[in-house]
């Protein structure tokens, strides 16, 4: 699949009937879009947890529209504790994507010593496509921003990485950071 090919994350999410799995690995994210709530956040404590803001709104839509039509949407995060000072920024602004209708779980790190897990973050969609995200070593997208795979065998690898971390994941009501 050529670059141009590549379906966007839209595409493969308003195309998902059942199930749109996330896992995230990283510590720390630089994307730009949320530099400026993150540097906020850091300053005074308070970041945008208003589901109607620029900001939120448009995820909020696309998760709340893909629930509704019956599609199960979650989320996992392996993260290392303590954790860092951007996963206590990103645990503040979860409230949102669970308001959207994401189920969202978080794995300490060292409980997923012995978990085969992908090389890169990803989107699982109906257990038929998977979306590697790319990123640098200081968390910001790189060109291209991700791979699409169908692989059976990359399926069942992204698959069963996202099932034990879900099982072993803590609700986030239940996780404290």
């Amino acid at each position: 699949m050529s670059q141009n090919d590549v379906p966007s994350f839209e595409d493969l999410l308003s195309g998902a009937q059942r199930s749109a799995w996330h896992l995230e690995m990283r510590d720390s994210y630089g994307i730009g879009d949320e530099a400026a709530d993150f540097e906020h956040w850091q300053r005074t404590g308070e970041c945008d947890t208003d589901p109607a803001s620029a900001y939120w709104a448009p995820w909020v839509n696309l998760i709340g529209g893909t629930v509704g039509r019956g599609v199960a949407v979650r989320r996992a995060r392996i993260v290392s504790e303590p954790v860092t000072e951007y996963i206590r920024y990103e645990y503040a602004g979860t409230t949102v994507n669970i308001k959207a209708g994401e189920n969202v779980r978080w794995l300490p790190r060292r409980h997923a010593s012995d978990i085969a897990l992908p090389g890169n973050d990803f989107w699982l969609f109906d257990r038929t496509a998977v979306l590697f995200n790319h990123f640098s070593g200081d968390g910001n997208w790189t060109e291209p921003k991700w791979e699409v795979r169908t692989e059976p065998d990359v399926i069942q690898l992204a698959a069963n990485a996202f099932k034990t971390v879900w099982e072993r994941g803590i609700p986030h009501e239940k996780y404290a950071v």
